[in-house]
């Protein structure tokens, strides 16, 4: 299975070999997600953990009068509800945005991993940590930044991410959301969005069309979107 995709964007602490095959065996089955098909309800008890794969996933809270605010993007070697483990169930939901692959891993195995080994229950509770930073820097982005910043921001977010995992090159990658879902993330009106992304192409800062997001000039993009990726934890 792709567990190595998670231990690959989480390289601290160091495992050793024992350690590393008791994480990957505690994986026991692949799930796969059509393009938007749920795959956590929220308030439904949960009893395993997933790990994505492949694909694109969102975390996110709809409102009563169905407006949707995307609180996280998952995706290959992120855990989207890790935290499930000690909670039981989400406040919140969780759903494939495009064709999405997954591995699972019962909460039973999850705390024969904590028994077992104090490095792999800090490797895992590093990656809660983790999206917990990235969750307050999107509460920073959202409350603090313009509307196209906002959307820079998360594009070099994404950009990181994605090159990490070997998804992402030459400042070019592959962001199949539309432009409801970039509004939904950053907190914009699709009409928005589109007068933003306009506003950065014709800056020369960045491209966005079918989905695929060009990066015109990483450096201005990344001062003009105040973008600093300590809050990923890189090391």
């Amino acid at each position: 299975m792709d567990a190595h995709l998670f231990l690959k964007t989480h390289r601290t602490p160091v495992l050793s070999e024992e350690e590393r095959t008791a994480f990957i065996g505690s994986f026991v089955r692949t799930l796969d997600f059509g393009p938007r098909e749920m795959m956590v309800r929220e308030g439904v008890p949960v009893t395993q953990c997933t790990l994505v794969t492949k694909g694109l996933v969102q975390r996110f809270k709809d409102a009563r009068d169905g407006k949707r605010q995307i609180l996280a993007l998952h995706v290959p070697g992120d855990f989207v509800d890790l935290h499930s483990y000690p909670l039981k169930r989400l406040e919140h939901s969780v759903s494939a945005l495009t064709q999405v692959a997954a591995i699972v891993m019962p909460h039973p195995q999850v705390r024969a991993l904590t028994k077992l080994s104090a490095t792999l229950t800090e490797l895992m509770w590093r990656s809660t940590m983790i999206d917990a930073a990235i969750n307050r820097e999107w509460l920073l982005n959202i409350g603090t930044r313009d509307a196209a910043q906002r959307i820079g921001h998360l594009f070099c977010e994404m950009y990181i991410r994605l090159e990490r995992v070997g998804l992402a090159t030459d400042h070019v990658l592959a962001l199949p959301l539309t432009q409801t879902d970039l509004g939904d993330a950053t907190a914009l009106t699709a009409v928005h969005v589109n007068r933003m992304l306009r506003q950065l192409r014709e800056d020369g800062l960045a491209d966005f069309k079918a989905g695929v997001v060009t990066i015109l000039d990483w450096e201005r993009l990344r001062r003009f979107a105040e973008f600093d990726p300590g809050y990923l934890f890189l090391e």
